[in-house]
């Protein structure tokens, strides 16, 4: 494997699959499967899900919502599709561990770093729950912020699109797909990868993020034996 630790980035409306809305679990079923495969394999996994297929903050702000209120509504979407992902990859016989930035000792743990870590080293994939705890915040902060406090060796961040375009692929047929490409060059070209406080915590830090589709059965395994699956951004 090309790397032993990873935090891999999901977004909400990924769990979604072909629903309008919430969860499918056949896509959790074959996310649950791939995170099986890289992990018998030997990767050390950490997990952050987003929200957007139960709520949005800032579409609540949107609506006329207080963003604090709408950003902490968020924060409990993420622990309800944490919360689904752990249920499928135990089903599965993942050793699985939850951890919320919130408080929430019914159902998870609290954020620890050096428990986290410890479970990473023992094998059990980490999900980290209600991103930083914080409003203002995106779940694409909360990947880079984790990744960095475990040390992971890199960011996987998995979409429906298999890597950065210099254009929207789904909007342009003429876009043309990155193979490797710049911090520097992503910030020059505009292109939208992670929001930009995730992004320069990432650059910062010499933390690499690979973009790839997720939704491809195999793709993740691939991304970890080295193939050139995705793009790669790097410093």
């Amino acid at each position: 494997m090309k790397y032993k630790r990873i935090l891999l980035k999901l977004s909400g409306e990924s769990l979604m699959g072909d629903k309008a809305f919430g969860i499918d679990n056949n896509r959790l079923s074959i996310y649950a499967e791939q995170i099986k495969e890289i992990r018998a394999a030997g990767v050390q996994v950490a997990i952050v899900i987003g929200g957007g297929n139960i709520f949005r903050g800032v579409q609540a702000e949107e609506g006329g919502m207080d963003r604090t209120h709408g950003d902490y509504m968020g924060m409990l979407a993420t622990m309800i599709n944490s919360m689904a992902l752990q249920a499928a990859l135990e089903s599965v016989g993942v050793q699985t561990r939850l951890q919320s930035a919130i408080e929430m000792k019914e159902i998870s743990e609290p954020f620890v770093r050096r428990k986290a870590v410890r479970h990473l080293e023992k094998g059990r994939v980490v999900i980290f729950g209600a991103g930083t705890g914080n409003p203002f915040f995106t779940t694409d902060s909360a990947a880079s912020l984790r990744a960095i406090e475990v040390n992971a060796e890199v960011i996987l961040k998995g979409t429906r699109v298999d890597g950065i375009y210099t254009a929207d692929p789904e909007k342009n047929p003429d876009a043309t797909k990155y193979d490797s490409i710049s911090f520097d060059d992503v910030y020059r070209k505009g292109l939208n990868v992670m929001d930009m406080t995730a992004f320069t915590l990432c650059k910062e830090n010499n933390l690499p993020i690979i973009v790839f589709d997720m939704d491809t059965p195999g793709n993740l395994i691939k991304v970890l034996n080295g193939e050139e699956v995705g793009t790669i951004v790097r410093n």
